[in-house]
């Protein structure tokens, strides 16, 4: 059963429209402990159906989703099931509405067609589209410190890293283009001559090669955060992390070859991954964590001032066993006053 605060055929709906085209998160999302796969459900619905209603679409659109947003924000969603789940999310986890703000920024650089000078430039893009949904996910899992959630912010990063270098060729015979325009240039390539005809060079694989570097930067940065998770949620977020960092991994076994065809993980290399790395979870982990990005640090600025209304979860057993002390404390400070005035008054 769905948590008490959402309602239950909202999130089947949720969980329909992702199985049908969500179907790596549906799956990975089973690792997850229910009270974070439900609202986790509920966040991607929403995600993917802002992204749909962009893909392609005028400014117009935009407009119509932050209107979205702010009536979820309002306690007023539009009458729809993923609507109704995504704000009952909002309000149940205070997730700051900058995050998703962010995300929908993202995706209108997408729609606008907008290119990348540097690595500073394209990782500010990479914490829209993909560091904001690691750092929602933290909040549903209870993380609100800022290491945590630099962390959870460098890990999405590192994924959308890894996407954009898987799918350079996919993307150039689309006309886009987010490779860092200088590392083209200092490799001997000319963007728009590339994006006319995608070729495959040295120097592109050298590019990749760089690409697929700084996201393992990423992914190092990321993994104490993840050894610092609630137990429940580790098994699921590491699963992700190493599957995406396993995607990268096959890009650079197919020599940086990103034209010829889009490097794809089979299922059978997929569950040797998971069997053979996920046990490391049990090692304790005692790097030191780092400071957000500083394309990211806005986020974890906002959030640090935005008010925590989500309650205890369960599985901080210390909070809630700190919760019944004071509670205890407090009712027998009561007792103690009610004996007092029942002496008062038969003295």
């Amino acid at each position: 059963m769905p948590p008490h605060w959402i309602d239950a055929g909202d999130l089947a709906a949720c969980r329909a429209l992702l199985c049908g085209g969500s179907r790596s998160f549906y799956a990975a999302s089973r690792l997850l402990p229910r009270s974070v796969r439900d609202p986790a459900i509920a966040l991607y619905a929403f995600c993917r159906v802002a992204d749909d209603a962009i893909d392609g679409a005028l400014g117009n659109a935009f407009e119509a989703l932050h209107e979205r947003l702010a009536l979820a924000y309002e306690g007023r969603p539009l009458p729809t099931p993923v609507d109704r789940a995504f704000a009952a999310v909002v309000q149940q986890y205070a997730l700051p509405r900058v995050l998703p703000e962010a995300l929908l920024e993202g995706f209108a650089w997408d729609v606008q067609g907008r290119r990348y000078a540097d690595l500073a430039e394209l990782r500010g893009y990479a914490v829209r589209v993909a560091g904001t949904v690691g750092a929602m996910m933290a909040l549903l899992m209870g993380v609100r410190d800022s290491d945590g959630l630099a962390a959870a912010v460098d890990l999405g990063v590192a994924m959308q890293l890894t996407n954009i270098a898987r799918d350079v060729g996919e993307d150039a015979r689309a006309g886009r283009l987010y490779l860092p325009l200088r590392w083209l240039r200092e490799a001997g390539i000319d963007p728009d001559r590339f994006l006319v005809c995608p070729r495959q060079t040295g120097g592109l694989a050298a590019v990749i090669r760089r690409l697929l570097d700084t996201a393992s930067e990423h992914y190092r940065r990321a993994w104490p955060g993840i050894n610092r998770l609630p137990p429940p949620c580790r098994p699921g977020i590491a699963a992700a992390y190493m599957l995406y960092a396993e995607i990268g991994h096959e890009v650079a076994r197919r020599g940086c070859d990103v034209i010829s065809d889009r490097a794809v993980v089979s299922a059978r290399r997929k569950a040797w991954v998971l069997v053979s790395r996920l046990p490391r979870l049990t090692v304790p982990c005692d790097r030191p964590l780092h400071d957000v990005v500083p394309e990211g640090a806005y986020l974890l600025d906002a959030i640090a001032v935005h008010p925590c209304a989500a309650p205890v979860p369960w599985w901080r057993f210390r909070q809630r066993l700190e919760l019944v002390i004071e509670l205890l404390a407090t009712m027998e400070q009561r007792e103690r006053q009610i004996a007092h005035r029942r002496q008062v008054v038969t003295g």
